[in-house]
């Protein structure tokens, strides 16, 4: 028999997001996310998605073992911009076991009903810098922190309840060339005709300092740049604070490009990262004792992969080539440090205009991930 279990306090919660570090224990391709940030997510007075969105967790226990876990999101002002009224699913995992999947799921369209919603769909979180998508391709290669990872079984359990796709995203691992690689010599000739020809000047960053000038302009025109896509909903100052808090010490000022117009307007950036994803497998996502050690030697030790967290045009710029001035910033550091490869971050399969970007490079398509959407 299972019993599911709706939970509030902070020690359940820790257990809520314990369940997953325990139910991947021994796969080596999944990588935890910061425990410490996952349980202020859930955190009514940290978490200022809560000022707009209402959230309920679950557990699902079998002879008072967990065997499962669910958080539903009541997100208004999507469901507002979009004019529907959608409860959204998150942090999904659970053993493979149909009486356990039902019963969590269940509970999420029992409140979904409750809420007047008309459908669920996800896994998608408070916004969407959070993690979103379920894995669907990709299962035997290294996850991220900021993505999930998940068994094959649960793309089963989802058709097998009647959810279908809603949107996928598509990501990339790319083989970085020599500097002299005539790919590179063709792209930096390009991004040096276009900053040209746009009167672009990219702004001087040394360090992690340097950048934070620069921060309320970077939000400001990702908000704008991002508006238009799949769940998204523009990010309040209060949420801004989260997120830098929670990425600013892990970039600097070689894994971050900004430029600016002859009016000094921010008009294009990027960010990355080096890989921390060995880092994470070893402090299980906890800084203490030795985890701020692993996550130091992966920022600031050999490290050959880059993960390409944003960049962002302003829309009214989009598509006149700053892409290739950021990309080239970006991985001409990269390339001198010793990377070796780039991973993008999850893109929407339709954006054809994002995938391009990487034509200069060799590239592999090697995850997918879905949001899945079922009518209630």
């Amino acid at each position: 028999m299972v019993v599911i279990k709706e939970i509030n306090s902070k020690k359940d919660i820790k257990k809520f997001i314990a369940f997953a570090n325990q139910l991947y224990k021994h796969n080596p391709y999944y990588v935890p996310d910061m425990f410490s940030s996952q349980v202020a997510d859930f955190d009514r007075d940290k978490n200022p998605a809560f000022e707009y969105c209402d959230a309920k967790c679950f557990l699902a226990f079998r002879e008072n073992k967990i065997v499962g876990r669910i958080a539903a999101i009541y997100n208004t002002r999507s469901n507002e911009k979009y004019e529907k009224n959608q409860m959204r699913f998150s942090h999904a995992d659970y053993i493979d076991d149909a009486e356990v999947v039902d019963a969590l799921f269940n509970a999420v369209e029992t409140w979904g009903r409750e809420k007047g919603c008309t459908s669920i769909h996800g896994p998608l979180g408070f916004s969407d810098m959070d993690k979103e998508g379920l894995l669907v391709e990709g299962f035997d290669r290294l996850s991220q922190f900021y993505v999930y990872y998940n068994y094959p079984y649960y793309m089963e359990h989802m058709e097998r309840m009647g959810f279908v796709k809603d949107v996928d995203w598509v990501e990339y691992r790319i083989s970085l060339p020599a500097l002299d690689d005539e790919r590179l010599l063709k792209l930096d000739r390009l991004a040096q005709a276009v900053e040209r020809r746009m009167k672009l000047v990219h702004v001087p960053l040394t360090s992690r300092k340097s950048i934070k000038p620069h921060i309320e302009d970077v939000f400001k025109l990702y908000n704008e740049a991002y508006l238009a896509l799949f769940g998204m909903v523009a990010l309040t100052p209060k949420q801004v604070e989260k997120y830098v808090d929670e990425f600013l010490p892990i970039v600097d000022g070689r894994t971050t490009a900004m430029v600016r117009n002859d009016k000094g307007e921010l008009v294009a950036f990027g960010v990355a990262a080096p890989s921390l994803s060995h880092a994470q497998q070893k402090s299980q996502g906890r800084l203490f004792p030795f985890g701020w050690f692993h996550m130091l030697r992966a920022l600031k030790g050999k490290n050959d992969t880059l993960d390409l967290f944003l960049i962002a045009v302003r829309p009214d710029l989009q598509g006149t080539g700053i892409n290739a001035v950021l990309i080239n910033r970006l991985l001409k550091f990269a390339i001198e440090d010793g990377v070796k490869y780039a991973e993008t971050g999850p893109e929407l399969e339709e954006n054809k205009n994002v995938q391009s970007q990487w034509r200069y490079f060799d590239t592999e398509q090697n995850k997918r991930r879905r949001c899945y959407i079922k009518q209630l």
